[in-house]
């Protein structure tokens, strides 16, 4: 049984979760403690006590917390990739890459505690100084999804120590183990009993007692659009600081002029690689009518050599869905293509493999209209639509008439395009001749419309979220 950290100490829960390998059902990844309300409220309260002398004390010594933490998660990043493949059913290299990508946010991290910046300014008024200066915001409420286990959990929890914050951090429920790992190395870097808190369990207990707690300073979410509105809407009442990134139904942008093998590279890698469960997926090709023969061509011969098997097993491309409740959604989307007039191109079968595990095959529609349900809505599994353009500027509207605005990309030759795409693209994140989903560690991170609320994550704007600012005078 793998418990919960709660004031230093590993503490059982009031129930638990059966973790299950989505590539193998019959695989039990392992146990893992469920902590209620109480619990909840007691790392909260283990947080606040916490949070005077942690945010007030040497930064040389956070820094050497996160880097100890960094070099551990890079030292051990195939064991832990192995353990993130197995539980969350994404392809080793990429769980992989995922666990070495937390390494190095916690390493930028590690260096920002002690680059943290000022202002020294002269008043309006005679003999009078004014100090700008960045404070922690206190004790922070981390909620995570359960597409990236390790990373999403590590741009949040880094900066928010690295600013001098205490952090109480519930992890999604359906993938604690990766969570759970990242606590264990946390618990033992040298960050003070109380700083940092784990709670695994269900959102209505835990998740909801981080929402309604007032000595939650802030909460940082990533998840559904619904959810998101219930953190906003639970959490407006107190003024609590909240940074929300929710969902997204990007698109890929493919003109005449594109380069076809890079845009079909674009569209597969972006589309379905991590099985589609990305919330940077291009999930919508918009592409120009005079390509879009050759290109529907391309990537229908692009996803027969796709190889779709346990996340685990050398040369597979993409692993299972996560669970059972995903299949059936991305099932009950693909017959909504169906039935609204879509025609299905490619894919769309539920696969049988060597291990019972919940594989389907990804889906490829065409002949897709903007208003269709499989263009509109965010599916997050491995299904596609393309829509077709009749110009650069048809494909630019069509881009933007959705309700999300996280990622967006476009394949073209043409500078002139590119540039007025970059300008009105009305997305937080825009790629040109590059996949949708892929993202630096020490850049901002974040969108706009539906996508998200709140200050950017990640790189130094991570401060505007995990710092609050104060003016200082001094009068001679």
């Amino acid at each position: 049984m793998h418990h919960n950290l709660i004031a230093g100490e590993w503490l059982a829960g009031t129930g638990l979760r059966r973790n299950i390998n989505p590539s193998d059902t019959n695989d039990l990844v392992g146990e893992y403690a469920h902590a209620d309300a109480a619990q909840t409220d007691r790392a909260i309260q283990a947080a606040r006590q916490a949070f005077p002398a942690w945010s007030r004390g040497s930064v040389q010594a956070r820094a050497d917390a996160l880097e100890k933490i960094a070099a551990e998660l890079l030292a051990r990043k195939d064991e832990l990739g192995n353990l993130l493949a197995r539980e969350e059913g994404k392809t080793l290299p990429e769980a992989v890459g995922e666990v070495a990508r937390a390494g190095q946010i916690f390493r930028f991290f590690a260096g920002e505690v002690v680059r943290a910046s000022g202002e020294h300014l002269p008043s309006v008024r005679p003999g009078i100084e004014v100090d700008i200066t960045r404070e922690p915001i206190g004790v922070v409420g981390i909620i995570t999804p359960w597409n990236f286990p390790i990373a999403i959990p590590a741009w949040k929890i880094a900066p928010a120590l690295a600013y001098g914050n205490c952090v109480v951090f519930k992890p999604a429920d359906l993938v604690p183990g990766s969570a759970w790992a990242l606590a264990e190395i946390i618990s033992r870097s040298g960050i003070p009993p109380g700083v940092f808190n784990l709670v695994m369990g269900p959102g209505s207990q835990v998740g909801q007692t981080l929402l309604n707690h007032t000595d939650i300073d802030a909460i940082s979410f990533t998840g559904s659009v619904d959810t998101g509105r219930r953190v906003l809407a639970a959490t407006a009442p107190r003024f609590a600081k909240v940074q929300l990134e929710m969902g997204g139904k990007n698109p890929l942008v493919v003109l005449d002029d594109a380069d076809l093998a890079r845009a079909v590279e674009c569209a597969v890698q972006g589309s379905y690689f991590s099985t589609g469960q990305r919330c940077t997926a291009s999930s919508r090709l918009i592409v120009q009518r005079g390509i879009l023969p050759r290109f529907t061509e391309a990537v229908v011969e692009r996803l027969k050599t796709v190889k779709v098997d346990d996340a685990r097993t050398p040369g597979t491309d993409i692993g299972p869905v996560v669970d059972e409740s995903q299949l059936a959604q991305d099932l009950s989307y693909i017959q909504i293509g169906q039935d609204e007039g879509a025609r299905l191109a490619f894919g769309g079968r539920v696969l049988a493999r060597a291990t019972q595990g919940f594989y389907l095959e990804p889906a490829l529609f065409v002949d897709a209209e903007p208003g269709m349900r499989i263009a509109r809505e965010e599916i997050f599994g491995p299904v596609a639509c393309i829509v077709p353009a009749d110009n650069f500027e048809h494909a630019l509207a069509l881009a933007n008439d959705t309700a999300f605005g996280l990622s967006a990309g476009i394949c073209t030759s043409s500078l002139k395009h590119a540039t007025q795409f970059k300008r009105e693209a009305q997305a937080g994140m825009v790629m040109v001749n590059a996949a949708t989903a892929g993202v630096d560690y020490h850049v901002p991170f974040g969108g706009r419309k539906g996508s998200s609320y709140g200050p950017r994550e990640q790189g130094r704007y991570a401060a505007e979220f995990f710092t609050t600012v104060k003016t200082a005078y001094t009068a001679a």
